[in-house]
């Protein structure tokens, strides 16, 4: 069995093959039963956890397994995740891959996966809210679907949406990108907005959007908490990467829908249906589209089984 380290996944996932293998993946059969997230104490202070996210498909199994410690301190870290490989055919363990790395490329590459389903073709300009370790590869991710031109980083430092910029731009100089302060603005330009914070408000007002846009959120994993507004909410055609998902964890969705303007009904389709054509996508040019991502363990098993065939040549 092999071990494949954070420095082997970076060398063997890209854009947008990545996001090529995701899209084949949710077209076809899969099976992924809901994840399990154990509190590792009954102290309700105390918010240590472990998790493992099932799932297979015709070529592997995987559990992606990780373990969370919000007040770890050096030398330790906060998340440690593994992805356990296995052969589908005759059940064999095949590689333990670094589930850390995988998750920033699979959930950036969901986000370009939305992005080439929902957004218009002629998408050239970006604004991403969010400086933490997902930036980065959202905006490789989102420019590899999409011709653009522009990319407005958003963050609460100044400076370090300087930095995303710089970072990007060092590997996409054929692209503009600009730090910005004004969200209102910024949504305002923008054809495709990504937001990707630990924010508990909304920073994106459905009133900011202008019509035709792409909006994708992926940040908040809380019922009662939401990177956007119910204006947004309301005015938008909403998609999911999964029903269950959305209905348990997403405050986007489930804040208006406690407010009694929206409900399950009035999401058009899961990321599944959007992939294998059985659901409407964008219908015109001027239609606003809305990406809610939780995160699914197939996107997991897709990347993790991605990396093993490139290790293996």
């Amino acid at each position: 069995m092999k071990v494949i380290t954070a420095e082997q996944v970076h060398a063997a996932l890209s854009y947008p093959a990545l996001i090529d293998a995701l899209g084949e993946a949710y077209a076809g059969e899969f099976k992924m039963p809901p994840r399990q997230v154990f509190l590792l104490d009954d102290d309700e202070a105390n918010h240590e956890a472990f998790a493992v996210l099932p799932s297979w498909g015709s070529e592997f199994i995987g559990v992606k397994a990780f373990t969370y410690f919000p007040t770890a301190t050096a030398p330790y870290k906060s998340l440690y995740s593994q992805i356990l490989l296995f052969d589908r055919a005759h059940g064999a363990p095949l590689a333990l891959v670094d589930g850390t790395t995988v998750t920033f490329w699979r959930t950036a590459g969901i986000s370009g996966l939305a992005t080439r389903l929902l957004s218009r073709e002629d998408s050239a300009t970006m604004l991403v809210l969010g400086t933490g370790n997902l930036a980065n590869y959202i905006i490789r991710a989102n420019a590899s679907v999409r011709p653009l031109k522009k990319i407005m980083v958003w963050g609460r430092s100044r400076e370090k949406a300087g930095m995303v910029c710089a970072a990007a731009r060092a590997q996409l100089p054929h692209i503009e990108f600009t730090a910005v302060e004004d969200r209102e603005a910024a949504c305002a330009q923008a054809d495709i907005v990504v937001c990707a914070t630990g924010s508990h408000e909304p920073l994106v007002h459905g009133d900011w959007i202008k019509p035709g846009t792409h909006t994708d959120f992926i940040g908040n994993h809380h019922a009662v908490k939401r990177e956007c507004d119910t204006a947004l909410i309301t005015k938008s055609r909403v998609y999911v990467d999964s029903y269950v998902n959305a209905m348990k964890e997403a405050g986007e969705i489930l804040m208006p829908v406690s407010e009694g303007v929206f409900s399950k009904e009035d999401i058009v389709a899961e990321l599944a249906g959007m992939c294998n054509g059985s659901a409407p996508l964008r219908q015109s040019d001027d239609e606003i589209t809305l990406f809610k991502s939780i995160g699914m363990a197939l996107s997991d098993l897709v990347g993790a089984g991605l990396v093993y065939k490139t290790a293996v040549g």
